[in-house]
């Protein structure tokens, strides 16, 4: 019996872990805040999730993992529910 290699199969989806990223708008939107108000949060809770940057310039683009974002917002419900 010929032993295939999973992982090298590109439509196992199990080996290969796609991240969705979201734009700064998306972020805001998800929050329910202004992007100036995502912003503030990020400056205030060292706990939010850092962005990825696409480029070296201070205007470029920066996206955020979604699942991290969906963590983020999910500790924040568990901690509320425990006080």
């Amino acid at each position: 019996m010929p032993h295939t290699n999973q992982a090298a199969t590109p439509y196992n989806t199990k080996a290969v872990s796609l991240l969705e990223l979201c734009t700064m708008a998306e972020v805001a939107a998800l929050l329910c805040r202004t992007r100036s108000g995502v912003d503030k949060l990020r400056a205030r809770d060292p706990q939010f999730p850092k962005p990825l940057k696409d480029g070296a310039k201070r205007g470029s683009r920066i996206y955020f993992v979604r699942q991290e974002i969906e963590a983020y917002l999910s500790e924040r419900l568990q901690a509320r529910e425990v006080v």
